[in-house]
């Protein structure tokens, strides 16, 4: 199984890191939306973050990572490190900007870029965080044809925090996380005043009851 992949990815680099790119950053709504909104699924937005990702993303790394290869070859520390910079300084800010203003474009809003004035920075702040690990990883151990595939895996992760921080967050990896600690309260909220309302309907329904007999 393992060769026979490797084989179509070695026969069609293209199709198949494009794909699977594609595939992943979709899947990482789809977990987003499944962790936060279960029972109302938004399907369209996955499909617009599928669109981003197909037609922009994933091309995009594709032919990116051959650019920094022929430019800067090798995965000696000097050109890793070299490769890290270019990458961090010129595709992560590229790659953000469009996923924001894609999707508002996809969505019909009416300020396209409200969403990237608002969250580009936070997102790319947080993003320094966690991609420079990640490619070096890349950079330094993964072979060429297999890189976006890489990349891919490592953007679904990405996707999850990337859409939850375009519906509902900021671009910080701390609302990401005071969601993620406090669930269960939100959650309670709702229940917690249908309860309340119950309570007070039963007391109402009780004193209708009593006042004619006063």
């Amino acid at each position: 199984m393992r060769q026979a992949f490797l084989k179509q990815v070695r026969r069609y680099p293209w199709v198949t890191n494009v794909t699977l790119y594609g595939c992943l950053f979709a899947g990482g709504d789809f977990v987003h939306q499944w962790l936060l909104n279960r029972d109302r699924m938004d399907w369209t937005h996955t499909r617009n973050v599928a669109i981003v990702a197909f037609t922009f993303h994933g091309n995009f790394n594709f032919f990116w990572m051959r650019f920094l290869e022929r430019t800067l070859p090798g995965n000696s520390m000097r050109m890793v490190l070299k490769k890290l910079l270019v990458d961090q300084t010129t595709a992560a800010p590229l790659a953000t900007s469009v996923f924001y203003t894609g999707l508002s474009v996809l969505e019909g809003k009416e300020d396209i870029l409200e969403d990237f004035r608002a969250k580009f920075l936070n997102t790319y702040r947080t993003g320094l965080m966690y991609w420079p690990f990640m490619q070096f990883l890349n950079f330094s151990f993964v072979p060429l044809y297999m890189r976006t595939t890489y990349t891919g895996c490592c953007a679904f992760v990405w996707a999850i925090f990337m859409c939850f921080s375009q519906q509902r967050g900021d671009g910080t990896a701390s609302a990401a996380l005071a969601l993620i600690f406090s669930p269960k309260d939100k959650e309670s909220e709702p229940e917690e005043r249908k309860v309340h309302t119950e309570v007070k309907g039963v007391a109402l329904k009780e004193e209708a009851v009593k006042s004619p007999q006063n």
